[in-house]
């Protein structure tokens, strides 16, 4: 059985970071969305803060903003290089399966902001069954997914090619009765368009603006987020909107 205390290296986690965050931009032309900070905190550091307490064995996989997420991930995970095309939430493991190599594996989203302690997941998990923390106990297609625990006869058999988690491995557990649903307790963010990468930011903040270092705020700001370097000029007011760079506004309505 796992061993779920901290620090444990039977355990392997992946953190899924290859997306395109297409609903995100244009904030996603200036930089990848794993590093969108959320309360000044790229995503994918915060990603990696949650696995922290249940394994060291880290791998994150890599493809929109490469260069950006090599730089900043150098020496900590190992990276996944997943080209000429992003292979999915299936087939990132499938790359992965030499590197993870007969172990469980727990996986999460770079782009899912909760507070949940990923080690009551792994907790009591008998690594034989399918278990998935998840907003919506009515499991299906397109619920929240926070994380998810895959015994390694699961991950042995996924493809290194573009497919998905759902279809591969949750869906069929589901049916054949071997998955398990927890339901994820508190608040839960889908980062991945400007909504809820927000309410996300809003909620880390307890609802003040977010304003990131170096950022020149010189107007009025009503719950927004302004990232690192940012400027808001003398007599705009922004409500509700994310400034990036000097020009760049994402307004949420």
């Amino acid at each position: 059985m796992t061993d779920s205390l901290p620090g444990s290296r039977t355990l392997a986690a992946v953190v899924l970071a290859a997306g395109a965050g297409s609903r995100l931009r244009p904030l996603t032309d200036l930089r990848p969305k794993a590093l969108c900070p959320v309360a000044n905190v790229p995503l994918v550091d915060l990603a990696l803060e949650r696995v922290a307490g249940v394994t060291d064995d880290v791998a994150v996989n890599v493809h929109s903003g490469r260069p950006l997420m090599e730089a900043h991930l150098a020496g900590r995970v190992h990276l996944s290089i997943e080209e000429p095309e992003a292979l999915g939430t299936a087939g990132a493991l499938g790359r992965l399966r030499e590197w993870i190599s007969g172990r469980p594996t727990l996986v999460v989203n770079v782009d899912a902001w909760h507070r949940f302690d990923v080690g009551l997941l792994v907790a009591g998990w008998d690594e034989e069954r399918v278990r998935v923390l998840t907003v919506d106990p009515a499991f299906g297609p397109r619920a929240g997914v926070v994380a998810s625990l895959l015994p390694w006869t699961d991950v042995a058999g996924l493809p290194p090619r573009p497919s998905g988690l759902y279809e591969r491995c949750w869906g069929p557990a589901k049916e054949a009765g071997r998955l398990d649903v927890v339901a994820a307790d508190g608040p839960f963010f889908d980062c991945g368009a400007p909504a809820g990468y927000l309410a996300a930011n809003l909620a880390a903040s307890g609802g003040h603006n977010v304003v990131g270092p170096g950022a020149v705020v010189e107007g009025e700001l009503d719950r927004c987020v302004v990232w690192p370097g940012a400027v808001v000029g003398a007599g705009e007011r922004l409500s509700r909107a994310i400034r990036a760079g000097e020009q760049t506004t994402v307004l949420v309505r």
